[in-house]
């Protein structure tokens, strides 16, 4: 007894090549973004080929969406520690700058004049 679906690869491969004119189409710039969306879908292959839908197309946009969504999730997560990275440096800027308040170092004549010994 046979299968009565494709595999999920199988049709995702026949969805690419079917597709295929118009990644011609594509300006050269997008035609590995088109490209992209096909290798997130292969990523997801062994739970979309698990779930045997009957339309490969639904599967494989729904594979898509889900290689989307864990790429914002680190997205996210690579911005979250990127701005608590500059938080902390504005707040060891802040402690400086109030050490050099207070000690007055002259350093505000400094940037307006330059160095002392000639080179500016």
């Amino acid at each position: 007894m046979g299968r009565t679906n494709p595999t999920y690869r199988d049709a995702v491969s026949s969805l690419e090549s079917e597709w295929g004119p118009m990644r011609r189409a594509l300006r050269r710039e997008y035609q590995g973004d088109f490209d992209r969306l096909f290798e997130r879908a292969r990523g997801f292959a062994d739970a979309a080929g698990h779930a045997n839908a009957t339309d490969p197309e639904r599967a494989l946009v729904l594979s898509v969406l889900l290689a989307h969504e864990v790429e914002l999730r680190q997205v996210r997560g690579r911005l979250e520690e990127t701005e608590a990275k500059l938080e902390d440096a504005e707040g060891r800027l802040e402690k400086i700058e109030a050490r050099l308040a207070e000690t007055g170092s002259g350093l505000e004549e400094y940037a307006t004049t330059g160095p002392e010994d000639g080179r500016s």
